[in-house]
Parts: structure tokens; C-alpha cells; sequence
């Protein structure tokens, strides 16, 4: 009983935590495969040669039973006369002459039809990330990086065997088969439609697979994108699942996971298996109405011996060909489910746009006003209640308040991540919804308490706010923030590599680093979220003389809680559920006996305790 109330708990889970990628239910179409051949479109001149070659191929191996027939007629056992070993010696030479032709045709597709389909999916990969990175933070804010990460990866995967072999190897069987049944019809009309009763029977039976088998491979990727995202989860939670000792039910969790997706992996293949046994049975009755129906000809006279053997060698070569097309419709409906998923993406259209008027933003004195800004994360619960205030060029803004009080969303406004639901954000009057987005951003600099360090080197990291930066105003930027003393302390210097997220630094460490990426990027507009939280008190007196540096000239909007970070700032902004509560200097807030001075009291008391 606890073993099914388990997978139930572990099923809700799962159904909870990765809702956005429940499968996708829309209807086979044609119009979505055209959709994903339009990226073989620019490579069409390269794709000719190489159906050229396939066309070539396909014929020598047309030709081949023609030959076979020749040979036992005509020097086997002819109708009249004996045997001819000249002939057979002629038919053979130039059967080889066939498999020679064949061989270098084969080639010559593969390897073109090979590096046609990486291109392609190259094309398919890179379109997809770009797309990505244009997204707003409202999409990823609902989706774990995992979920997101096996798209760009086994999704576009996924479809590789179809643009690589898939495509040309459905011409080349479609003009086989079509060569075949003409082949058959013109030299025995009657024989060769006995034969063709077998396959309308096996595409009935195909038919009524094709819907089942679609949606089992949806179930297969929506399954392996699930375990992705709970991997990626997992490992960046890995020292909270050790410090609160939850690696077996962790373990649990994703054995329910792994057993699920193996079970779709089982489902689907068997399907999939399906197809083989069809087109065994229809070959094998094909076969036997083959020699059933030819004996009774030749007795007849109606047709040779060499006929017959012909007609047998067509039929195995009419069966390859349905036996891969089969399989090319398999292959096909994967590459449906990963296609689906993959333009699902693309289709997203960012919550965050621009207008097809925008202009980029000139270089800004720095003013920024919000004008009565109404926000909401989620339809109906309101982050923001009319915020407005103002911030002259060059002024320094502490934003204040208890945790969901509304102070990092204010920021995310000005960056843009979102936009009001009502109201404005301008900067020197302008609506940042009239510029583009990326002349906006390059004009304000963030400093997060979570700062994100880049595998790479030391120098590389700081270079990220400014990519055309020297050397030397790496070096300058880093002694400003007071960053360059710890730096040449690591083994390399400025050139010690990192890893991801700057794991042998201290987050004291990193966010220096951030402090000399955001200077060196000279921005008129700088925002610090909690920028000194993870900094000790001796660090954080020389990074006060930094601070001073690095806001001269700018418009800045600090989140802080430290009373050193922001009891010199122009104007201190308190937020209480959305709405400023208090606005005024540090001395006049302290006075007024609020809100402020609570939170400045909590902190002294903090401090002492």
C-alpha cells in the first residue's frame, strides 16, 4: 500500500513540477514536415548532385534482375539452341560492371547527404538558441534549465537520422518502388497485379499503428526531457539534498523517473517493432502467390523460367524498400515529436518586446522616472500598486522594504525583463518600451548578490561587461573595486580558470568580480542588488571607497539592507506589499519613526545579539 501511495506522490510530482512539458496534442500534418524541410531549402544546389547519384544507383540496381533474366533465357537455358558461355560470361560482366556503378553512386550520396544533414541541423540548433536567448524571463521563469537544455540537445538530436539518410533515401526508394511495379506490370500484366493484391492490405494494417506509435514517441521525449530537468536540478541542488540528507528519497524520485521513461522507451519500440512482422507476412504471402500463380504460368507457357527467377528477384528488392519506408515513417513520426517540441519553442513569442518602431536609445544623461506602475507576475495578484517616483541624473535610489515588498521588481522593470501592466518606466522622457531593447541594456549595469561566474578565466569573466576592453582596463577596473590583490594571489593570476559558477572562489570573491565586469562596462545607469551581502565588514569598508568611484556620474538603484550601503543615498525608497510607504533621506526617515527605522533597529539589534 505505501509502495503505490509512493509512486502516486512521486507521479504528482513529477506531473507538477514539469506541467509545461505535458505532450503535445495536435493532429499529424504535412504542413509541419514542410516546415522542417524548409532548412534543406538553402542547401538545394548541394542536395542535386547528390539525388543525381541516388537516381543512378537506383537504376543499376533496376537493372540488375533484368540481367539476371537475360542470363538464364538467353545463355542458360535458352528457349532454342544450347547453352551460351560467351553470353553468361557477357551478362555477368556487366552485372558487375552494374555493382561497380552502384557502389561509387552509393558513395558518393552518403557522404554528400551526410554533411548536407549536419549543416542542416546546425542551421535547426542555432536558430533555436537564438530564438531562446530573445525570450522573456516570464518563459524561463516557468520552465527548469533542464527541460529548456534537451530541446537545444536531444530534441534537434533527434532528427538527424532524418536529414542525413532520411529524405534522400525516401526518393530513392519511392522511385525503386514506382520502377519495380512498372517493370512488373509491362512484362506480366496479370502476375504482377496477383502480386500487388499483398500491398494494400499491408498499409491497413500500418495505417492503423501510425496514430499510436506518433504519440508514443511524443510520451518517449516528453519522458527523457522530464529526467533532464531533474538531473540539472539535482546536481545544482546537490549540496542542499546532502546537508538536509534527502539523497535516497532524491534517489527514489529519479529511479520513478527512470522507470517511467524506460516503460514509454518499451512501449514506443514495441510499436515501433511492429512494423517489421507486417511487412514480413505480406512478403512471405506476395512470395508464395509469386510461385503459386508463376508455376501455373509457366505450365502454360505464359512465361520463362528466366521470367520467374526475375520476378523474385524484384519482389525482394519491391519488399526492402516498403520495409524502409516503414521504418522512414517511424523515423518520421520521432522526428514529428521532437519537431513539435522544437517549434513549440520557436513559435514562443516574448512577453518582452520590441516595437517594429523602436529606435536605439542615445547615449542618456540618466533621469528615470516610473510613472504609476501596476505589475503582476501572475494574472490578478498585483506586485506592484502604482509605484511612482523619480531619480535625476547622477542621483543614488535605496530601495528598502521586507522580502516581497517589490524592490527587485522595480529593477526588473527598469532592465525590462517585464513590462507593466500599466503605466511607465522613461528614462530623459523617453518610454522604454519605444527603444530597443538592446541599446537600453548596454546603458545599465547590474551587480546581483547571485553573481553568475562563466567558465573561463579570471580576465575573461571581467571582460563580459565590456568585450573590446584591453588588458589594461581589466587591471584598472579590478584595483578600483579592490578586486586585483586577491586575484594575482590565485595561481594565474588574471588567466586562473574558473569553472562553472566560480566554485573555487568565495562569493565574497565573485562579487568583486561582478563589481570590476560592471565598471569596466561603464554604464550611466547602475543597479546593485544586495551587490555587498556576501561581503565581510573589512572588505566591504574598501569597497565603500570603490562604490563612490563607481557611482560618481551615475544614476544608481541600490537593494540593500546594510546601513553603510545606503544611509548616503540621495533618497531612500520603502516598499510594503508593493506600495512606497516612506520616501525621504536617512536622517529624515529615522526621525519619522516608521517602517525605516524598524528595519534599521532590527538590524542594530541583529549586529549586537
Amino acid at each position: 500500500m505505501s509502495s503505490t501511495s509512493g509512486t502516486d506522490k512521486y507521479d504528482k510530482k513529477e506531473r507538477f513540477i514539469y506541467k509545461d512539458d505535458d505532450a503535445i496534442e495536435k493532429p499529424f500534418n504535412w504542413a509541419q514536415v514542410g516546415r522542417l524541410f524548409v532548412y534543406m531549402k538553402p542547401y538545394k544546389r548541394q542536395l542535386i548532385p547528390a539525388i543525381f547519384m541516388m537516381i543512378i544507383g537506383t537504376l543499376t540496381r533496376l537493372a540488375t534482375p533484368a540481367l539476371v533474366i537475360l542470363a538464364i533465357d538467353e545463355a542458360i537455358q535458352p528457349a532454342e539452341g544450347a547453352a551460351s558461355l560467351p553470353k553468361l560470361y557477357l551478362y555477368a560482366g556487366l552485372m558487375l560492371l552494374l555493382y561497380v556503378v552502384q557502389w561509387a553512386a552509393n558513395s558518393y550520396r552518403i557522404k554528400y547527404t551526410n554533411i548536407i544533414g549536419q549543416k542542416v541541423i546546425y542551421d535547426l540548433r542555432h536558430d533555436l538558441f537564438k530564438h531562446i536567448q530573445k525570450l522573456s524571463f516570464r518563459f524561463f521563469d516557468k520552465r527548469p534549465a533542464g527541460s529548456v537544455l534537451v530541446r537545444i540537445t536531444n530534441d534537434v538530436n533527434a532528427l538527424q537520422d532524418l536529414f542525413t539518410n532520411g529524405v534522400v533515401n525516401l526518393l530513392m526508394d519511392c522511385v525503386q518502388l514506382l520502377g519495380i511495379v512498372v517493370i512488373l506490370l509491362v512484362w506480366n500484366f496479370k502476375l504482377g497485379l496477383a502480386i500487388m493484391v499483398t500491398v494494400p492490405l499491408m498499409f491497413i494494417v500500418s495505417t492503423a499503428l501510425r496514430k499510436r506509435i506518433r504519440f508514443a514517441w511524443q510520451d518517449v521525449r516528453m519522458k527523457q526531457s522530464r529526467i533532464n530537468a531533474h538531473l540539472n536540478e539535482s546536481i545544482q541542488g546537490m549540496k542542499v539534498t546532502q546537508a538536509y540528507v534527502q539523497e535516497k528519497d532524491n534517489m527514489r524520485f529519479f529511479d520513478y523517473m527512470n522507470t517511467v521513461n524506460v516503460k514509454s522507451w518499451n512501449k514506443a519500440s514495441a510499436l515501433n517493432q511492429a512494423f517489421g512482422p507486417v511487412i514480413e507476412i505480406t512478403s512471405a504471402l506476395g512470395t508464395f502467390i509469386l510461385f503459386w500463380y508463376g508455376a501455373h504460368l509457366i505450365q502454360q507457357g505464359a512465361i520463362t523460367i528466366g521470367l520467374l527467377v526475375g520476378f523474385a528477384n524484384y519482389i525482394g528488392n519491391f519488399w526492402d524498400p516498403i520495409n524502409r519506408l516503414g521504418q522512414m515513417y517511424s523515423q518520421l513520426l520521432i522526428a514529428m515529436a521532437s519537431s513539435e517540441r522544437i517549434f513549440e519553442f520557436i513559435d514562443e513569442e516574448p512577453t518582452v518586446s520590441e516595437k517594429g518602431a523602436a529606435k536605439a536609445l542615445p547615449n542618456i544623461r540618466g533621469d528615470v522616472v516610473f510613472d504609476n506602475i501596476i505589475f503582476e507576475y501572475e494574472k490578478g495578484r498585483q506586485a506592484l500598486k502604482g509605484i511612482s517616483l523619480e531619480a535625476k541624473a547622477g542621483q543614488s535610489i535605496a530601495l528598502v522594504g521586507h522580502t516581497g515588498s517589490g524592490k527587485s521588481t522595480i529593477i526588473n522593470l527598469l532592465c525590462r525583463f517585464y513590462d507593466p501592466v500599466s503605466g511607465s518606466v522613461r528614462i530623459d522622457g523617453k518610454d522604454i518600451r519605444d527603444v530597443t531593447i538592446e541599446s537600453l541594456r548596454s546603458q545599465v549595469g547590474i551587480v546581483m548578490q547571485d553573481t553568475f561566474i562563466f567558465s573561463g578565466t579570471i580576465r575573461d569573466n571581467i571582460r563580459y561587461g565590456r568585450l573590446g576592453a584591453s588588458d589594461a582596463d581589466i587591471v584598472e577596473a579590478a584595483k578600483a573595486v579592490h578586486a586585483h590583490d586577491f586575484i594575482m594571489n590565485l595561481p594565474d593570476g588574471y588567466d586562473t580558470e574558473v569553472e562553472e559558477r566560480g566554485n573555487i572562489l568565495s562569493m565574497g570573491q565573485r562579487q568583486l568580480l561582478s563589481f570590476a565586469r560592471a565598471l569596466l562596462a561603464n554604464p550611466r545607469i547602475l543597479i546593485l542588488d544586495e551587490a555587498t551581502a556576501s561581503i565581510d565588514t573589512d572588505t566591504e569598508l574598501k569597497i565603500q571607497e570603490a562604490l563612490k568611484a563607481l557611482l560618481a556620474g551615475r544614476t544608481s538603484f541600490m537593494i540593500a539592507h546594510r546601513l553603510s550601503t545606503i544611509r548616503n543615498a540621495d533618497e531612500i525608497i520603502v516598499l510594503d506589499h508593493g506600495r512606497i510607504v516612506e520616501q525621504g533621506k536617512h536622517e529624515t526617515l529615522i526621525a519619522k519613526k516608521g517602517i525605516y527605522n524598524g528595519l534599521i533597529e532590527a538590524q542594530y539589534r541583529f549586529l549586537s545579539a
